[in-house]
């Protein structure tokens, strides 16, 4: 007998910017709670509990220690077990453009890309942090505090898991990238494009 085989892989890709200057503060990939992912796209294929989907980006200031010359250790991402989080979470943010919680939905969204014929296809997550927000940040980008909430060195993507008794939204993090320290400052913006690409690789198995 032969059975098709199929086999998915989940990418993310992290890009960080000024949307003004073009300065690409920070790119690279993540890591991926399997574990999360496994459990949130079962429940959306099977159209289950009305849960798993990209909810909101989450922003944290525990994913690194500086030490006092400026060496920078980066600890290892969060991604065993279901109750993995930030190490330090400090923001959040809803992504979803059909939250009544997004304030924002044209520059905080998601967008689906495919391209008929290829075995993949991307979320592209898109979250704008503006001058004002967080509240509570920095004055200038050129500020010598090492310690601020704002000053972000991991992000990572929450899934929607329903509401609890009191009616907050419950979230699973899904994926968690670490990298060097970010300040958010009021005269500046910061846009996050995270794209996460689900592929399928596919081949036959004789049994």
């Amino acid at each position: 007998m032969i059975k098709q085989n199929i086999t998915p892989i989940i990418q993310g890709f992290l890009k960080i910017s000024d949307p003004i200057t073009k300065e690409v503060l920070v790119e690279k990939s993540n890591a991926i709670n399997y574990e999360n992912i496994s459990i949130a796209m079962a429940n959306t294929l099977s159209n289950q509990l009305n849960t798993g989907w990209i909810y909101s980006m989450a922003f944290g200031n525990g994913g690194t220690i500086v030490d006092p010359t400026g060496v920078i250790t980066y600890l290892t991402p969060n991604t065993i077990g279901t109750n993995s989080t930030l190490y330090n979470e400090t923001y959040v943010k809803v992504v979803d453009d059909t939250s009544v919680f997004n304030l924002d939905p044209t520059r905080n969204k998601m967008t689906v890309s495919h391209t008929t014929g290829k075995v993949y296809t991307d979320i592209l997550v898109q979250c704008l942090l503006d001058y004002g927000e967080p509240s509570g940040q920095a004055a200038f980008d050129n500020s010598t505090q090492t310690n601020s909430s704002y000053i972000f060195d991991e992000l990572g993507l929450l899934a929607n898991y329903g509401t609890d008794t009191n009616g907050n939204v419950v979230t699973r993090l899904l994926t968690h990238v670490i990298f060097h320290p970010v300040l958010k400052s009021l005269n500046r913006l910061i846009q996050i494009d995270y794209t996460v690409r689900i592929q399928s690789l596919t081949g036959l198995v004789g049994v």
